[in-house]
């Protein structure tokens, strides 16, 4: 049972339907048989980051110095700069030139984010970390699953919809990038 509700959690935070809009939005500029070598990539090397995560993520924070806070104001600066060009978008690749789409911020922090490292901190240090490591998986295929699909279909949904999606998913990307800056300063200010 604490397999299926971690599970249920860390579905939960990284957000497949959510994130898929930023995830097509940030794979526009790119041809159709590039677009799944990428998304298999980055799925890969978030699981990457949650596996060092569940096994060395409050070693690896003690050691440079790093708090919780730190992690989610970074991660909210990110968040912004990429919602600030999915409202306002020209036609350069959000990150520079194509082939810097590499681990961020697909993997890192939109699959892999802030609040989905910190939760597999806390849960790692709550329960067995084969519960942890199962249910991570288990939550993790089950995303990378929904976004190949999406992925798969997205070319019989018209443009103008996901142009449409990819200017209200930045809308809520802001507040939430927001979000992640203050919940970050008020947990360093201990608000």
């Amino acid at each position: 049972m604490d397999v299926l509700h971690i599970a249920v959690t860390l579905f939960l935070i990284i957000d497949p339907f959510g994130n898929f809009p930023v995830i097509y939005s940030l794979l526009k500029n790119y041809k159709d048989k590039e677009k799944l070598p990428i998304i298999i990539r980055e799925l890969f090397f978030a699981f990457i980051v949650m596996f060092i995560f569940i096994f060395f993520g409050k070693n690896i924070m003690d050691f440079l110095g790093l708090r919780e806070e730190s992690v989610s104001i970074a991660g909210g600066i990110i968040l912004f700069l990429i919602a600030i060009k999915m409202i306002f978008p020209n036609n350069e690749p959000i990150f520079g030139s194509e082939n810097e789409l590499y681990l961020v911020p697909i993997a890192i922090p939109m699959i892999a984010g802030p609040s989905l490292l910190a939760t597999l901190i806390l849960f790692a240090s709550q329960y067995a970390i084969k519960e942890v490591l199962a249910a991570s998986l288990l939550s993790w295929t089950l995303s990378s699953f929904i976004i190949i699909i999406l992925l798969k279909f997205s070319k019989h949904i018209p443009n103008r919809v996901f142009s449409a999606i990819e200017k209200l998913m930045g809308m809520l990307l802001i507040s939430l990038s927001v979000q992640m800056l203050l919940d970050g300063i008020a947990k360093y200010l201990h608000f």
